[in-house]
């Protein structure tokens, strides 16, 4: 096989580059060992919180062996990992097409098998990126020289791609058991990267954000993105050499889709707008979601969009919706520290069952009042914030992968600067703010939406008006051209 971290789409990587990307992956054989020739044994088991509403089977590793076999008809492997709850929703769009759309969606997170080189190797890049996260929101001069710059232009250049290619190489040992002629989809570079290394047949990369960078790219894959911004940006792969001009990537290897979105909120689209604006024309609470994800980062400015709204949920003039994910913690720093939250709040917690009722009835049910989330299983935690979104009037989230959602959104300040992008094209699509900055321009934007009609109902009309175009339609794409790259090569 060629090696992936030399040349890039044609594009040479300096000497001094490859020479990191090797002693980059020296550093990681020494630490966490090197299982290249390892025989793991696979085994398909229901996943426990998605198998009964998605059809969604696990892929475990080195666990032994199972009785359930490979779909090699309808099977598609969706791989990722756990790095905050961004891949792991878009992992959930992408299983839930490919279950409305007939196939049999497998989950592989390559971040859960921990006797694995893989899983050793992602879990040390995740805890530094969670930890450099953290300190951005409590440093702002570390955030304005390290960690912006990092994830705006440091993550952009070929030289970054060159060293995750050869630590890719280390990843590719738990795709030993898997069918080489099973479609997969990465919802995160790498486990498209190690699928690819593996010898695994078609590959789709779906790019998860709106600023072109060299850390999404996967060459040999077919790469899909979510805006037409960053088509060209990808194309000639702008700016991930400094000022060079580069040469393009294929046409081939890059693919508009639209929006990596659930079917269960597509195809409710146009019904939960219209309650949504019903709700605001009768003077109903406006129902705001929050969701707080990784380790709380932003609990501050939550902290006070919170106390901000008590008031209006005391006169019922709103209601507010807390996910705290799989962070308790967090739920009890808030309350803590905001007087009279806990004992006015409705706590579901680690009761899935009833957290779908909940979920369920609030769609065209009354609701009242503060209600807290918190599950201990990850995929319950990040599956909640879907479950609530059809109920909800308007999401408080940071531009991330929540950008791309057909939701009224408000969006929060950005944690690396790449993020800033997804806020930019959420409000030219009229379906989100722009990014608030700061704590007041936040408040600005709540009371906006409490006080006023216009900007919200334009919104909830204009993602009817998206949904028209198929903007919200990529994860069904994505789905029918992984399926399609093996039925064409057939």
């Amino acid at each position: 096989m060629t090696d992936k971290s030399k040349i890039i789409f044609s594009n040479e990587i300096s000497g001094k580059a490859q020479r990191k990307a090797d002693k980059t992956k020296r550093k990681y054989q020494k630490k966490y060992g090197d299982d290249s020739n390892a025989s793991y044994k696979v085994k398909i088991v229901e996943n426990a919180c998605l198998n009964k509403p998605l059809g969604v089977y696990d892929i475990r590793v080195n666990e032994g062996e199972g009785e359930i076999p490979f779909d090699r008809d309808k099977g598609l492997i969706v791989g990722n990992i756990r790095m905050g709850f961004g891949h792991y929703r878009i992992s959930i769009a992408m299983a839930s097409a490919a279950n409305a759309l007939g196939y049999t969606p497998y989950w592989m997170d390559l971040n859960s098998y921990p006797d694995t080189t893989c899983t050793k190797v992602i879990g040390a890049q995740n805890d530094l990126y969670s930890l450099g996260s953290r300190i951005s929101q409590k440093s702002k001069l570390f955030n304005k020289t390290v960690w912006e710059p990092l994830n705006y232009e440091g993550f952009r250049q070929l030289s970054y791609n060159s060293s995750d290619q050869k630590n890719a190489e280390l990843m590719a040992a738990v795709f030993d058991g898997v069918p080489r002629d099973i479609p997969i989809i990465g919802t995160h570079v790498w486990p498209a990267q190690a699928a690819l290394h593996a010898g695994m047949k078609y590959v789709v990369n779906a790019i998860p954000d709106n600023w072109p960078m060299a850390l999404h790219l996967a060459e040999g894959s077919v790469h899909t993105i979510q805006t037409h911004q960053s088509y060209v940006g990808y194309r000639i792969l702008n700016g991930m050499q400094k000022g060079d001009v580069l040469k393009p990537m294929p046409p081939e290897s890059l693919v508009y889709t639209g929006h990596y979105v659930d079917h269960e909120l597509v195809s409710n689209l146009e019904k939960d707008c219209s309650l949504r604006i019903a709700r605001k024309e009768n003077d109903r609470p406006m129902r705001f979601l929050m969701t707080i994800g990784g380790a709380g980062a932003q609990r501050e400015l939550f902290a006070a969009v919170i106390r901000h709204l008590i008031p209006f949920v005391r006169k019922k003039k709103a209601v507010l919706y807390v996910n705290v994910g799989d962070y308790k913690k967090v739920w009890e720093e808030l309350c803590a520290e905001i007087k009279g939250l806990e004992g006015m709040s409705k706590t579901h917690f680690n009761d899935w069952s009833e957290t779908e009722r909940f979920a369920n009835s609030a769609i065209e049910g009354e609701v009242s009042g503060v209600h807290a989330f918190w599950h201990a299983n990850i995929f319950e935690a990040v599956y909640c914030t879907n479950l609530l979104m059809r109920s909800s009037d308007v999401l408080l989230t940071k531009p991330s992968e929540l950008s791309f959602y057909p939701i009224p959104k408000l969006f929060l300040k950005r944690i690396g600067g790449h993020e800033k992008w997804g806020a930019i094209h959420s409000a030219e699509m009229g379906d989100g703010t722009l990014e608030c900055e700061d704590v007041g321009h936040t408040l600005q934007m709540v009371d906006m939406f409490l006080n006023e009609k216009e900007m919200f109902t334009q919104m909830c009309e204009q993602i009817k008006i998206n949904n028209t175009i198929g903007l919200y339609d990529g994860a069904y794409k994505a789905v029918k051209l992984a399926m399609g790259l093996r039925d064409s090569r057939r």
